[in-house]
């Protein structure tokens, strides 16, 4: 299983600029691992162009899964062949903020990464992700649905971190990839109803599809619908849009005594203008944010995955050669009828 021949990577210049070069396969030294590169999904957050651009020319992609193609001396957990899943964000689980239960505040977290990132044909998998961020893949898993346990792993530690239980009302606002894996975290969780809410009637079908119980346009009252439904407010609400407006519905849906989960970011300058006597006064809410995932995320989302609770399979609308890439861009800024798509570079053989 040897690589041969060069490495075929996609650079990112810009949302519309990806370029396919070749570069020299990674070596991998003691405690490495190589990767062939079976699945690796687009993240929303690669769509970013503000934050991606600044980095450019770079080669994304994070969410990945795929076979051992080689280990370096050191390894003796995987051997080549094994599948696999790699997260490209570790932390170093003994500064103050790891074990206050912090991690994805960990400066070490935000430093680490693949050679040369996951939209390629092989990457390099540095020695502390192996050590902390690499995962057997079940058989029973599918690669598509591996490469998800990074993302699925954010959603169900912001879930753990609102502390959302069986019975809990939760309002997703935004039904993209992020809305749909809490919508699929929550119910696992024993969570219900789930609103979804969505501008996009594409959306809210595929919402309805993944068995939430209300599906709503987001381009309305979000607050009075849930209300009028309930008696009250929901217990959760989940920030799933980058949209000061998606901000203020959740916060018109949630409950007194509820919690607010900015999953989301807005662009790089823009200030909320928080009703902050409103928050104060009437709702006694918590307004958090949650990035990211910790190793115990990561277990927990895998765990999910191949138990048949979280069936992120039904996500995946479009799978990709390497060599398209491109177009998959294209297919996630359009949004509508696409949801994940999920780029395997053996497709171009």
């Amino acid at each position: 299983m040897a690589p041969r021949g060069g490495n075929r990577v996609a650079v990112y210049y810009a949302n519309q600029d990806l370029r396919l070069e070749t570069r020299p396969t990674p070596a991998v030294s003691g405690g490495e691992v190589l990767l062939e590169v079976h699945a690796s999904g687009i993240c929303g957050s690669d769509l970013m162009e503000w934050y991606r651009r600044p980095r450019a020319p770079i080669v994304l992609g994070h969410e990945v899964a795929g076979v051992v193609a080689a280990v370096g001396d050191g390894v003796p957990e995987f051997r080549p062949g094994e599948r696999i899943i790699a997260t490209h964000h570790v932390p170093c689980l003994s500064c103050r903020y790891c074990t206050r239960g912090h991690e994805t505040a960990c400066e070490m977290l935000r430093t680490t990464g693949f050679d040369p990132g996951g939209f390629a044909d092989y990457i390099r998998i540095p020695t502390v992700n192996v050590q902390r961020g690499v995962l057997k893949i079940p058989d029973q898993v599918s690669d598509d649905a591996a490469s998800m346990v990074e993302p699925l792993g954010c959603a169900v530690r912001a879930q753990r971190k609102m502390g959302i239980r069986a019975g809990d009302s939760v309002v997703i606002v935004g039904a993209g990839v992020s809305g749909s894996l809490h919508l699929l975290a929550a119910h696992a969780h024993g969570a219900g109803p789930v609103f979804v809410a969505d501008i996009q009637a594409e959306r809210r079908r595929l919402a309805a599809s993944l068995g939430a119980e209300h599906v709503l346009d987001a381009a309305e009252d979000l607050g009075t619908a849930v209300r009028a439904i309930l008696g009250h407010g929901a217990d959760h609400a989940i920030v799933c849009a980058g949209q000061a407006a998606a901000v203020t519905a959740a916060l018109d849906a949630v409950d007194r005594g509820g919690t607010v989960c900015m999953f989301a970011p807005l662009q790089p300058q823009e200030r909320y203008p928080l009703p902050f006597n409103e928050v104060f006064w009437q709702h006694d809410v918590t307004l958090m944010s949650s990035y990211g995932s910790a190793p115990r995320d990561l277990h927990a989302a895998l765990e999910l995955i191949a138990g048949g609770r979280c069936d992120v399979d039904r996500l995946v609308t479009h799978r990709l050669p390497l060599g398209r890439i491109q177009e998959g861009f294209a297919l996630m800024l359009g949004g509508r009828d696409s949801l994940k798509v999920i780029v395997d570079p053996r497709l171009d053989a």
